[in-house]
């Protein structure tokens, strides 16, 4: 299956020909929801995981101030199968979404909520991409990078805690066949559903808060942008930047590469915090595929032919993951070394 993001509306480097060497590759990895094995690049699916390596858990300590309810993996599971066959009753019936008996019940049971664990969490995964799929800085011999997270908000850390494996997926002849889960889970939000990708490459360009404030001044310059004829939206003529910010920087959605996205916080440095080298992205965890304000990435594909989501769903996040109330968690690494620590930014 293939994904194709729309031409941008104009090569924004031929009006600002500072950009150009500013341009970086980022890799779209278009989630969509399918049943990968430990062979297939994915997102929330099975880890090619030794059999003769301990799995990784958390140790805390977990913040049971952030939510007063709690639920297991498979609550959250049931949950979303409820509301993938309330949507499919909607899409048969406008004026059948109505939950069943059953559903009613079980809907009940699950919001009621699961007793607080106080012990160490198994990490879930979240993301294995082999080279052969998606290209990303590795240490010499690796070709799969794996992500794992733990599913609670922590003190000073009010996003799950991430975790990267590099390995040589030749060396592992013995698969661990069941690896344990967490008896609960903060969120469900922090479970994510199995997904296939279809990597594609795009460019992006920096933040406009990453730029000079001659660039600046310029983006803001609605003359400027006028010169393009039609493929100016006149729409941002009050806020020129944003035509810049939304339909021609970056790309939103699950990804590896590009530029940082900012705006909850400006620009600040990432230094590494092994070596002081200035980290850069390596992979975005993203809370939908697109909004409103990004709709004009969305792929062709999707256009023609929407792919279901469960009722209540917003529209591009197959995942199922939520990051803040929709902000994303990128994951930044050391271009010295992809061994030194990583760094995480939500933004």
């Amino acid at each position: 299956m293939s994904f194709t993001t729309p031409p941008r509306p104009l090569d924004v480097t031929a009006l600002f020909p500072q950009l150009a060497p500013l341009a970086r590759t980022a890799t779209r990895l278009h989630p969509h929801p399918g049943s990968p094995s430990v062979r297939d690049s994915s997102i929330g699916g099975p880890l090619l995981w030794p059999a003769d390596e301990p799995w990784p858990h958390c140790d805390g300590p977990h913040d049971s101030r952030a939510t007063k309810v709690i639920h297991s993996p498979d609550d959250i599971r049931l949950l979303r199968r409820i509301r993938t066959a309330q949507a499919e009753r909607l899409r048969r019936d406008p004026r059948d979404a109505e939950a069943t008996p059953a559903e009613r019940e079980d809907s009940e049971r699950i919001r009621a909520g699961r007793p607080w664990f106080d012990g160490p969490i198994a990490m879930l995964p979240v993301a294995q991409l082999y080279a052969r799929d998606v290209r990303v800085p590795s240490p010499p011999g690796a070709d799969l990078l794996q992500v794992l997270w733990c599913p609670f908000d922590h003190p000073a850390h009010p996003h799950p805690r991430t975790a990267l494996f590099w390995r040589s997926s030749a060396g592992v002849t013995d698969v661990l066949d069941a690896p344990p889960e967490p008896p609960v889970i903060q969120l469900g939000f922090y479970l994510p559903e199995p997904c296939l990708l279809a990597p594609e490459q795009v460019t992006e360009y920096p933040n406009a808060m990453e730029l000079s404030k001659d660039v600046q001044d310029q983006l803001d310059d609605v003359s400027r942008w006028e010169t393009a004829g039609a493929a100016w939206d006149g729409d941002y003529a009050d806020a020129p930047q944003e035509f810049y910010s939304e339909k021609l920087s970056h790309a939103p959605g699950w990804k590896t590469g590009g530029w940082s996205r900012w705006g909850l916080t400006d620009p600040q440095p990432r230094p590494c915090p092994a070596c002081g080298t200035e980290t850069v992205p390596l992979l975005t965890i993203a809370s939908s595929e697109w909004d409103d304000s990004s709709e004009s990435w969305m792929p062709e594909e999707e256009r023609a032919n929407p792919t279901p989501v469960p009722l209540g769903t917003p529209d591009g996040n197959f995942t199922m993951i939520d990051i803040a109330g929709g902000s994303d968690l990128q994951l930044h690494i050391c271009p010295a070394s992809p061994d030194h620590p990583h760094i995480e930014l939500v933004q």
